[in-house]
């Protein structure tokens, strides 16, 4: 029957690993159609502030922990053979304070948490940290190898890994999700089917409109300082909307320090208040950063805000006809997007197979 004609809408970590597990399967035309590509900084534009690490958080059982466990051993794989991607291995520490036993950012938290987490048996080294190592305000902790991805590194890399497979790449905007189906986008050719992995834009664009869908705002400062391993507490003292989280990228791309979880913000300017929150907070925990001297010692490369893709039933993977157009959606995975951007892919791929197997009405 020949091969069938996609466009996905959208060059997020969702959008390029889902074209490029479809690239891999040799039977389909796929074209990315985005107003952003990786290189831009936008704040509409989730996936390059990412600080880009697996920490689950999906509750056992859950759809969002099948999709983070689906992820790790190809994020495993590109750590441990394809240095080129940005991904490495850095060992993560958990911290559960005692005062935040009953905050809603534990309970977020929960599975990240427990010392009996369903992804102890998929990461390697999972062990509880020793109470005599930690701090007496710490009630317990966990550790285990985690991967941190640089993400201007690896965006770049997986728009490189679509080409070699045939992927075509355009700018495009789209006021509804049945534009993306003009036959324009594949030369003239019939359009079969449209992948949606539009991040918050699933909240604004027309045939979609999911008013599920609501930012959160995370502020980061990225320095040139060294962690000495990845680390993320359980909350803070600045506020139930603030964190703390700390991890260094692959390849000299700079140590993140987080950072904040706003939902309902969209602001894209920078808070210099809340900066010096986050520094503070990722000095006092780890003095290693600046050699003891304080704030003052950390060497800034950037301060960045982001907007995470936060839906409220959870990451959406499903198929559906729009107009007689069928479309495939991936979207709304909030800070997630690259821990479980592999498992959402498969599941997305395998509803884009269903709707264009052989017997699939065309």
């Amino acid at each position: 029957m020949g091969q069938k004609n996609i466009v996905i809408v959208g060059a997020g970590v969702a959008g390029l690993t889902t074209a490029l597990l479809l690239s891999r399967e040799g039977r389909y035309n796929i074209v990315v159609a985005a107003k952003h590509m990786p290189g831009d900084y936008d704040i509409e534009y989730a996936s390059p502030w990412a600080g880009g690490n697996y920490m689950p958080v999906g509750a056992a059982g859950s759809k969002p922990a099948e999709y983070e466990k689906n992820t790790w051993a190809p994020l495993e794989d590109l750590a441990r053979n394809r240095p080129e991607a940005g991904v490495h291995f850095q060992e993560c520490h958990i911290y559960s304070r005692t005062k935040d036993a009953n905050s809603a950012t534990a309970d977020w938290f929960n599975e990240l948490l427990s010392p009996k987490a369903w992804f102890k048996d998929v990461v390697p080294d999972f062990r509880q940290l020793p109470q005599s190592s930690l701090s007496p305000d710490i009630k317990s902790a966990t550790a285990f190898t985690s991967v941190c991805i640089n993400t201007a590194i690896y965006l770049p890399w997986l728009v490189s890994q679509c080409l070699e497979n045939g992927v075509v790449f355009k700018r495009a905007t789209f006021s509804h999700i049945n534009d993306a189906a003009s036959s324009s986008l594949h030369k003239g050719r019939q359009v079969h089917l449209v992948v949606n992995c539009t991040g918050l834009g699933a909240s604004k664009l027309g045939g979609v409109q999911d008013s599920t869908v609501v930012p959160a705002r995370g502020q980061i400062v990225i320095v040139r300082n060294v962690a000495p391993n990845m680390l993320a507490t359980s909350g803070t003292d600045d506020g139930s909307d603030e964190a703390l989280y700390v991890m260094t990228r692959a390849a000299g791309g700079g140590t993140i320090l987080g950072g904040c979880y706003q939902k309902g913000n969209s602001d894209p300017q920078v808070d210099p208040n809340l900066a010096v929150r986050i520094m503070k907070r990722a000095v006092e925990t780890f003095p290693a950063l600046t050699g003891g001297k304080g704030i003052e010692a950390l060497d800034v490369i950037r301060h960045g805000v982001g907007l995470r893709p936060v839906r409220e039933g959870g990451t959406r993977i499903e198929k559906e006809r729009i107009n007689g157009v069928w479309v495939v959606h991936n979207y709304g995975a909030g800070g997630a997007g690259y821990q479980n951007s592999y498992g959402c892919a498969q599941a997305a791929v395998r509803l884009v197979d269903e709707a264009l197997g052989p017997s699939a009405r065309l």
